[in-house]
């Protein structure tokens, strides 16, 4: 029941909004009594942070694989990008044809001023998800693919410029926003400028 509740309350989240997520939605799309809901959790917010975190838990083996040290690392950048565009066609397939784009992101921006337990939540995870964007730039570097004094600003601007595309594409509903981020992505982290002067 448990489980069942965190799921119903993902759904709902992601799907609609944290507003729209009331503990009577949660319970009636968990198939549960309120009694179950106050047996698990204290709190709506209680719910909502259990059940981001556990959907982070269930994607972080996916992200594993993904930014795996043995793969190139721009092939891992490329890779999540292909991964995510995949995941949200077939979301938009299963789902009436809406892009929902990041739970983690719609969520967080919703309750950023409002939930400080969700906030602090989804500040851990997008967290988490930066050290895989750090760790491919930082290794490029390494490597001499791009050219960066500082490989974690430079993440940071990177995943920021995707996530912002995520959630527009999300508000046009356009999932064709992420198809060519691949492209962005290279300018942003100067592979072109870098790949020119070795050819030169």
């Amino acid at each position: 029941m448990k489980d069942r509740l965190m799921k119903a309350a993902m759904d709902l989240m992601w799907q609609n909004s944290y507003g729209a997520a009331s503990v009577d939605a949660i319970c009636e799309r968990a198939g549960a009594k309120k009694g179950s809901f106050y047996h698990f959790f204290r709190s709506k917010s209680q719910l909502a942070a259990a059940a981001l975190e556990a959907e982070w838990n269930k994607k972080r083996a996916e992200m594993d694989r993904i930014f795996s040290p043995t793969v190139p690392p721009l092939e891992r950048l490329d890779r999540y990008f292909e991964f995510v565009y995949d995941r949200l066609v077939d979301v938009r397939n299963r789902c009436g044809g809406a892009i929902l784009g990041c739970p983690f992101v719609s969520v967080g921006s919703e309750v950023s001023t409002q939930d400080e337990v969700v906030r602090e939540m989804i500040d851990r995870i997008m967290d988490r998800k930066l050290t895989y964007f750090i760790s491919a730039i930082r290794d490029a570097a390494a490597q001499g693919v791009i050219e960066t004094s500082n490989p974690a600003a430079k993440a940071r601007a990177l995943f920021s410029s995707y996530q912002g595309t995520v959630a527009q594409a999300r508000i046009q509903n356009d999932v064709e926003l992420l198809r060519d981020f691949k492209q962005v992505a290279k300018e942003i982290l100067g592979v072109k400028r870098t790949e020119a002067v070795a050819a030169s």
